[in-house]
């Protein structure tokens, strides 16, 4: 359908009215002027194109922070977290994956920074872009692709300094996606520090529901501590949490927690870690994780005419090595499992093994 004729623009429905009152479309810098009058005094400031490696033209309408999270959104790195593992490898189909979390990181962090009056295209285009640098099979590839780049393989670094490097995007979002890991140096901007919050309540949280509907744990394992101060179940949990970060800004000035709540969020997150994330199950998954991505890369590296771009690297160089980590690790886990059964001849029961699969 070519949709229905009116007022020499075409409408979507033959009954259509909708419009926003006026005809005026502010530009991009009376929006940006706007946004300094009414944002907190220290929030992340939107100007022109952004600070870019590339200099670009400014867009018309959009800030640099929205054309940020809008080129994310819309890159091939972003989209393949569907295919990448949160905890479970092969998920089952209400379980989370690298993608479906980034958008609860994006939800908890953006109810946090519109609260407190922080640059919120900022902060989304942070949170979602936070996780584009993880490997296949979860935490498990930075073990695995380390010892073949100089760097070692950090999926926060990697991913703002490989990943996302032909987005080219502002400083201030590569930044935060860079230091979002709590291991990592501080943000530079309080819109990176509330994303590093929001990506702890949102994995503590949603990893123990999906534990759960796994038979993993059940939610009387819970400490009372978690269980008394922040709930059993993750609406709850996370609405608890996300108003201790409000109250600790308006208690303090500062990005945080109040203390009651983030002793409960650090009990939280060691019993994940003894009953999910290191149970025996995930150990071997691990490991046979790791095995399989090493295995894949050391074939590219002597092989690298199969990579993309390959041909003029010397086999097993430094180069080669590098190329062939940044194509593994950019695979998601059923590629990367079909490619080591079809070049590598992979036993299929030495795959990761997942829930229910």
């Amino acid at each position: 359908m070519r949709g229905h004729q009116a007022d020499g623009i075409a409408l979507a429905h033959e009954d259509s009215w909708a419009g926003p009152g006026h005809t005026t479309t502010p530009p991009r810098p009376d929006r940006e002027a706007f946004e300094d009058d009414h944002l907190a005094p220290l929030a992340t400031r939107a100007s022109g194109a952004g600070e870019r490696v590339v200099e670009e033209e400014p867009d018309p309408f959009r800030t640099c922070f929205e054309r940020d999270r809008d080129r994310i959104l819309h890159d091939t790195a972003f989209r393949r977290l569907a295919g990448k593992t949160q905890v479970f490898v092969f998920p089952a189909d209400h379980q989370r994956t690298r993608l479906t979390h980034a958008l609860e990181v994006a939800q908890v962090a953006r109810s946090v920074s519109q609260a407190i009056g922080l640059n919120v295209a900022l902060t989304e285009a942070i949170a979602i872009g936070h996780d584009c640098g993880h490997g296949p099979g979860g935490h498990a590839s930075e073990d695995a692709l380390t010892p073949y780049v100089e760097e070692g393989y950090d999926h926060a670094v990697w991913g703002a300094d490989v990943a996302l490097v032909p987005l080219n995007l502002c400083a201030e979002t590569l930044d935060g996606v860079r230091n979002h890991s709590w291991s990592r140096p501080a943000p530079a901007t309080p819109e990176g520090e509330v994303v590093s919050w929001a990506d702890r309540i949102a994995y503590v949280c949603h990893d123990f529901e999906d534990a759960v509907a796994a038979n993993v744990v059940t939610p009387d394992q819970l400490p009372p501590l978690v269980r008394d101060r922040i709930g059993v179940d993750r609406s709850t949990q996370l609405g608890t949490l996300v108003r201790a970060m409000i109250q600790a800004t308006a208690d303090t000035g500062r990005i945080g927690m109040t203390t009651y709540y983030a002793e409960a969020l650090a009990e939280f997150r060691r019993f994940n870690y003894e009953e999910v994330y290191l149970r025996p199950a995930s150990n071997a998954q691990a490991e046979a994780v790791i095995a399989m991505l090493q295995a894949l890369v050391e074939h590219y590296a002597a092989k690298p005419f199969l990579l993309p771009d390959g041909t003029e690297l010397e086999v097993e160089s430094s180069d080669a090595f590098r190329a062939a980590v940044t194509y593994v690790g950019g695979m998601t886990d059923r590629f990367a499992c079909r490619q080591a059964m079809a070049l590598l001849d992979w036993e299929r029961d030495r795959l990761p093994v997942g829930i229910d699969v």
